[in-house]
């Protein structure tokens, strides 16, 4: 008698990490993780690279890399310099919920970042890149905010320290609803597939990175609130999903890893200085065109950082000024323009051969200059990758995509992708400082975390065994297992390998 198909959920937690997970399940704050890896598959996964969430998911999603979506960060190029769009979506590429779906599967998707959901065998409710996205089906929104008795939160706002109460309190509101509303959908649709993702813990592990991965006890009482508030959905959730009865299998991944953001380097910068990127007027390094007010603000500021009375006023203005069209335009009136998208229109396109934008980790090549020929291209990319390979201020490896994608669906990729010091220093596109290399990363900055390459896998539920894995599997092997644990084939077009194996099969 064959075994019965085991049903799938999925529980994303963006950015997770053992780094953290690790020390919060020994102090008893996670019980219900902490029980599915005492009884099941507990492994490292890496991720894309980037190790970003949009090209992350999508990957995830598709079990294509981004060589193949043709995706490489949050934003691509659209128009003329300086001008990009938010990634619009990995179709035509299909989800393993859409070969799932075609089959008859009942699915479910709360919260994957989507514009908007489309027709399926189930129902999408989409998340993260606009504010009341359409669902399907269309009038569940509607029906779900009825019965959850408020609206559906939407994505956390930007963080200013002054507001961590609040926002804070709002993180923790939104994972307690989306347990909620997967409880409510579970026992309207019976998914057998169902994918929930919290993109909370990403945020708050950026803003909080310093003060998580520091001594247990000095972790803030509403941090440690907010991981139990996310223990509590997830349990919420399994138990929800197997009311519906039969076997399953329940997966927590994440789509990258966290850790500590310890420098910056500014690409542009470094480009600029090393005779790649042009500004008009004959202006060499761009100091002329980022205006002598910017220097002065930004060498002002990190001198700042020398004493504990500066740093404080410095931090508290700083935080003033986050967020807000009027708080952002004020900051800008006192310390200049510095984002690349200011500065496009005082690049010289005609003489700058390459620069990095709107992906930060990538070097793009100057599309905009006619006079450009390929035999140059070829040059300039050996050049930029001997240079960083030789610079003295940081480890930068330097990959080109053929070395690191499968797929060939390259026309948005840069050039040249950027790891630089195993990802601790973080790749800035904006001209906010004079020097390219800022070693240590001042207080006032945005965060304190930074994503890593080695996410998180966890595996339980009816024929998986106990079993811990040190080997990193890929965010790629993750579609085909879901789909080959499912009985269902996995297409030609996915490049990871499936480990069903590891999972067992269920019991007859």
């Amino acid at each position: 008698m064959p075994s019965p198909r085991r049903r799938v959920l999925v529980l994303g937690l963006d950015g997770g990490t053992f780094d953290l997970l690790d020390p919060l399940m020994r102090a008893g704050v996670l019980p219900f993780l902490r029980s599915l890896v005492q009884k099941g598959l507990r492994a490292p996964h890496a991720s894309v690279y980037p190790p970003k969430t949009i090209p992350a998911w999508y990957s995830f999603a598709t079990g294509m890399d981004p060589g193949s979506l043709g995706i490489f960060g949050f934003t691509e190029p659209d128009g003329g310099p300086g001008k990009s769009r938010i990634v619009q979506s990995f179709r035509p590429a299909e989800a393993v919920w859409d070969h799932l779906s075609r089959r008859g599967v009942p699915v479910g998707v709360l919260n994957f970042p989507l514009r908007a959901g489309y027709p399926i065998h189930g129902f999408v409710v989409p998340g993260m890149l606009s504010d009341n996205p359409p669902t399907y089906p269309k009038e569940l929104r509607a029906s779900l905010e009825e019965a959850l008795g408020e609206p559906l939160l939407p994505e956390l706002p930007a963080y200013r320290g002054a507001d961590r109460e609040g926002w804070m309190s709002l993180a923790t509101r939104g994972v307690e609803q989306r347990g909620r509303s997967a409880e409510l959908l579970c026992s309207q649709y019976r998914p057998e597939f169902l994918f929930v993702l919290f993109r909370e813990t990403d945020r708050i592990q950026h803003q909080h990175w310093a003060e998580l991965s520091g001594p247990s006890g000095e972790v803030g009482s509403d941090l440690i609130a907010f991981w139990r508030g996310i223990d509590t959905a997830c349990a919420r959730i399994e138990a929800a999903f197997r009311a519906a009865g039969g076997p399953c299998v329940t997966l927590v991944i994440s789509d990258h890893g966290h850790g500590a953001a310890k420098a910056d380097f500014f690409t542009n910068r470094w480009l600029a200085q090393e005779g790649f990127l042009r500004f008009k007027n004959g202006d060499a390094t761009g100091r002329r065109a980022t205006g002598s007010r910017r220097r002065l603000v930004a060498r002002a500021l990190l001198l700042s950082e020398r004493f504990g009375w500066t740093r404080r006023v410095v931090r508290s203005i700083a935080d003033r000024l986050r967020g807000g069209g009027r708080r952002e335009a004020v900051g800008k009136f006192f310390a200049g323009e510095s984002s690349f998208e200011s500065m496009s229109d005082q690049i010289d396109w005609q003489r700058t051969t390459a620069f990095s934008y709107p992906v930060p980790e990538g070097i793009y090549l100057n599309r905009y200059n006619p006079t450009f020929t390929d035999a140059q291209k070829l040059d300039t990319v050996r050049e930029i990758r001997r240079r960083l390979e030789t610079y003295t201020g940081a480890h930068i490896e330097v990959f080109e995509p053929k070395d690191i994608y499968t797929g060939t669906n390259l026309t948005q990729a840069p050039a040249l992708l950027l790891k630089i010091d195993d990802l601790g220093t973080e790749p800035r596109m904006d001209f906010s400082y004079p020097d390219p290399m800022l070693r240590t990363r001042p207080g006032f900055f945005y965060g304190s975390g930074v994503h890593r390459m080695n996410g998180i896998l966890i595996a339980a539920g009816d024929g998986v065994a106990s079993k811990v894995e040190e080997i990193p599997r890929s965010i790629l092997d993750l579609a085909p297992t879901i789909l080959e644990t499912m009985d269902v084939p996995v297409p030609p077009g996915m490049t990871g390998r499936s480990f069903a194996p590891l999972l067992g099969e269920a019991a007859t």
